[in-house]
């Protein structure tokens, strides 16, 4: 399949699309032996012959990008010393080479994303990338306003400042022998380990239940637990974008 030239060397890993345009401004770009100066040409790595400065470019096997809905029980890692479940386990044997990006703790559920793409990997979880990430949470208890709030400014738990990017309030839940639950979903961009969990936990809410609703502009939506699907181009292409602009705070 056709792509842009400057796609296919970085895709190479000879250069970025930028750096790549220059190489070929500057007529060190070949297609089957001809000089190539058209930033909008196009070639298809596996029938063409591509070289920069005299060097076959090889194009690199495609990436594997896959959406699971980890279900309650399992720990995101390659593989467990204590022996327990690991998200690999949910996948064939063809697709267990992929490593998970991020993590989600082993009482917790939702989206988790595999792949063998490194790139993307990064920027979906360095915070300087700030791709947000929606959370469902069900606490303990009640917070209030000022709770919420807190959540939301920050606080300091071990030495480590700890805050959510958004909260909402979905609902409160008041089975008849507890105090009362509370329905929350919550966003970060910059998450630290645990973070929620011991957010709320410091704050007086111990979390019950949690679960990833999505990554940037991705949704677990239609994949059931326990199950996984291959992400399409466009949604790698979502999930690679740079985010807009942070949204004020909700508090419902």
């Amino acid at each position: 399949m056709k792509e842009r030239i400057q796609k296919i060397l970085s895709n190479a890993g000879i250069a970025s699309r930028r750096a790549a345009e220059k190489l070929i401004a500057e007529g060190r770009v070949e297609v089957d032996g001809l000089v190539v100066r058209e930033l909008g040409t196009s070639a298809d790595p596996e029938t063409q012959e591509i070289r920069v400065d005299g060097a076959r470019v090889r194009a690199r096997k495609p990436r594997k990008y896959i959406a699971l809905h980890k279900p309650r029980g399992y720990v995101t890692t390659r593989s467990d010393p204590g022996h327990r479940p690991t998200v690999m386990e949910l996948l064939p044997p063809a697709l267990r080479n992929l490593y998970p990006v991020g993590r989600l703790d082993m009482g917790s559920t939702g989206l988790l994303i595999l792949t063998d793409d490194g790139e993307l990997a990064l920027k979906l979880t360095h915070p300087r990338f700030g791709v947000e990430k929606s959370y469902v949470v069900t606490v303990a208890g009640e917070p209030d306003e000022k709770a919420l709030d807190r959540a939301t400014r920050g606080i300091v738990v071990e030495g480590e400042r700890l805050a959510l990017e958004d909260i909402e309030v979905l609902g409160r839940l008041r089975p008849a022998s507890a105090s009362g639950r509370t329905r929350l979903r919550a966003t970060l961009r910059r998450g630290k380990n645990r973070e929620i969990r011991r957010l709320f936990e410091a704050l007086g809410f111990p979390v019950i239940e949690l679960h990833r609703e999505r990554i940037g502009g991705l949704s677990v939506a239609g994949i059931p637990p326990g199950a996984f699907r291959p992400l399409s181009r466009d949604e790698v292409e979502l999930l690679s974008k740079r985010p807009g602009a942070r949204r004020p705070h909700r508090r419902h």
